[in-house]
């Protein structure tokens, strides 16, 4: 699996200073828990799963969540049970045939609902558990989780090697009075069990859900306070340098047109700077499918030190991971803090000329630009993720 597989090599060479690094299922967890990227959420009576993976009608997808939780009905839990274990035998079949190839698969996950269900799957699986990457935990809690985390745990000692991904959602996170309890009671858990723990994700809807609120498409996450304020608090715990998880974006809602109200959010000339009347022509496309508001978001999501997000439309997957490809000035930075590392200075001009990089300071952040390099690759000097968007059907060639 590599980001951008879908570019050729011409494409991939004009665009890119550095390569994103080929990533497989047994690569380090560290560099897995970048790689997730945009991880497609569906349910799990969604049809012909199996099917779009053979013909990679999604061929940039790097990671997918089938769920059985809230995406469908509670009546429909034994058909999507029985639908999981259908799709999931057919990929299996489909690679012991030699038709598909183990690594051109994005990695897999389950959404689970209980403790009960998920042993019962594992059941059902057998040996088709080689095929995931690992099961989703929605409404963590630390008593169940524990549980769920040492239920997996078993299944790795008999030669698994599945990942867990804890969804924080719950009341008690986004209630003041009884959020950090609950986050540090949620973290020692996770610490115990932290080779386990691929990622840590949001449940904004869930959050939003609580409160009758629901942030429209011209507004992001971040402009919600209530739900801006629990993120401060997520961050704050589990991204510390001293114990450190990646945690990713929650998820974009919007993928179809409507009648605006508010001014959109992308700038007009860095689009027309770089392609002119076709760059006009691409930020209108980009308005008109919603994707400035999801730009705006994943860029905040970025800024608050967050990676990867959860989306639901095939049409987001290219622009999450367009706007985490690093920018060549970033790496330079972080090649130089990384360099200048020895104790003998504790602080150095940018190559760029146009900042302070203070060492001790700025490390974790370079150790972190470094390994998403790997992953997301370094686009050329003057490029940015319009030029990567422009390889998609956005825009005819004209000018």
């Amino acid at each position: 699996m590599k980001l951008f597989s879908d570019l050729n090599e011409k494409q991939m060479e004009r665009l890119f200073f550095k390569l994103p690094e080929e990533v497989f299922s047994t690569s380090e967890k560290e560099v897995l828990s970048y790689a997730l990227a945009s991880t497609l959420y569906m349910p799990a009576t969604r049809p012909n799963i199996f099917h779009d993976l053979l013909t990679k009608k999604h061929a940039a997808l790097t990671s997918m969540v089938i769920c059985l939780e809230d995406s469908i009905g509670d009546h429909e839990v034994e058909i999507a049970e029985r639908k999981l274990v259908e799709e999931l035998t057919n990929i299996y079949q489909a690679l012991e045939d030699s038709v598909l190839i183990k690594n051109e698969l994005p990695l897999i996950f389950i959404r689970i609902r209980s403790v009960s269900q998920f042993l019962n799957l594992m059941d059902l699986l057998g040996e088709k558990i080689s095929l995931l990457t690992g099961i989703v935990i929605p409404k963590f809690e630390a008593a169940v989780g524990e549980i769920i985390l040492k239920e997996l745990e078993k299944y790795n000692m008999l030669g698994n090697s599945l990942y867990a991904m804890p969804i924080l959602e719950t009341k008690k996170i986004i209630e003041k009075e009884t959020r950090m309890d609950e986050l540090l009671s949620i973290k020692k858990v996770l610490d115990e069990y932290k080779h386990l723990i691929l990622n840590v994700r949001i449940g904004a809807t869930d959050f939003c859900g609580l409160y009758g609120i629901r942030r429209n498409a011209e507004t992001t996450v971040y402009d919600v306070a209530i739900i801006r304020d629990c993120i401060s608090d997520i961050v704050n715990v589990f991204t510390r340098a001293d114990s450190a998880y990646v945690v990713s974006g929650p998820v974009w809602e919007y993928f179809t047109t409507s009648e605006r109200v508010l001014i959109p959010q992308l700038r007009e000339t860095p689009f027309r700077k770089r392609y002119g009347k076709a760059g006009m022509n691409m930020r209108t496309q980009l308005i008109d499918k919603h994707m400035d508001g999801l730009i705006r978001e994943v860029m905040m999501d970025i800024t608050n030190g967050l990676t990867g997000k959860t989306i639901i439309h095939p049409t987001h997957i290219k622009p999450v991971q367009a706007l985490n490809v690093v920018s060549y000035e970033e790496y330079l930075d972080a090649c130089n803090i990384i360099e200048s590392n020895n104790g003998e200075i504790g602080v150095v001009k940018s190559s760029f000329s146009n900042k302070m990089n203070e060492i001790k300071p700025h490390f974790y952040w370079a150790q972190k630009i470094i390994l998403k390099s790997k992953v997301y690759g370094v686009f050329h000097e003057g490029f940015t993720y319009i030029d990567l968007l422009k390889q998609e059907n956005f825009i005819t060639n004209h000018s």
